[in-house]
């Protein structure tokens, strides 16, 4: 069966599965590293994911980190918005904590995707939701390892919750659906590509996902630019926003 018989989840899941395996074959082969490293590992993944979709879905717009944005997708219902490599310094410091992300937006809503976390063995998709685990105790919320949000800490402490630090938004917002944390609460400004497949596959696994006012999270805008969001376990949004307007 050729990858254009596939459907959308599951050629998602295939482009975030090969371009994960790109990437550690890149980090693995002991030729490159830190900044270098990083570089190579953009320009791979993403040269990889948008010769496959163009090929695969040539009717359907594109929107990746590491491309020129054609604005056309603004006219188009569907696009497929990409990151190659969510967390390029994880990445290239040899950590686990970075992400493929690879998301389909019908209409301005995110409605398939599928987050590769390659160095842990893992893709996550709407294809195969995650059922939700119980709740932590005390509650877990993610900040990023190099700037954590004032708001995202102040609320922590309202909530009684655990700091824990992570690397990219991807990994982030799998540690929710995987149920190693709680909250994501992001304000310190992200892109379409940063968010749109891990929030496909937070929803799908009945996760709470908005902006940080509770609006819906809207993708194929003529600005990529998205300040903020929010994803956590459902019982867990009125507290959010109860913490949030303190």
């Amino acid at each position: 069966m050729g990858t254009g018989s596939l459907n959308d989840a599951a050629f998602a899941v295939r482009l975030a599965d090969t371009a994960g395996r790109l990437l550690m074959d890149l980090r693995t082969c002991g030729l490159l590293e830190g900044k270098a490293l990083g570089k190579a590992g953009d320009l791979t993944a993403n040269a990889f994911l948008v010769e496959t979709i163009r090929a695969n879905r040539p009717d359907d717009g594109l929107l990746s980190e590491e491309s020129a944005d054609d604005k056309l997708r603004c006219a188009m219902s569907r696009v497929w918005i990409v990151d190659p490599l969510d967390g390029t310094r994880e990445y290239s410091e040899g950590r686990t904590d970075w992400a493929v992300h690879v998301a389909l937006a019908v209409d301005g809503k995110a409605v398939i995707g599928a987050v590769a976390l390659p160095a842990l063995g893992l893709t996550l998709s709407t294809a195969a939701p995650l059922p939700l685990a119980d709740a932590n105790a005390p509650l877990r919320m993610l900040v990023s390892r190099t700037r954590p949000a004032a708001e995202a800490i102040a609320v922590a402490k309202i909530l009684g919750a655990e700091l824990v630090s992570m690397g990219s938004a991807g990994a982030k917002a799998m540690a929710v659906v995987r149920g190693e944390a709680d909250i994501y609460l992001h304000t310190g400004g992200q892109h379409e590509w940063d968010n749109c497949a891990p929030v496909a596959v937070a929803q799908a696994a009945g996760l709470h996902v908005s902006r940080v006012d509770g609006s819906p999270v809207v993708y194929n805008c003529d600005s990529p630019y998205l300040p903020d969001l929010l994803i956590c376990r459902k019982e867990l949004f009125e507290p959010v926003m109860a913490a949030m307007a303190v």
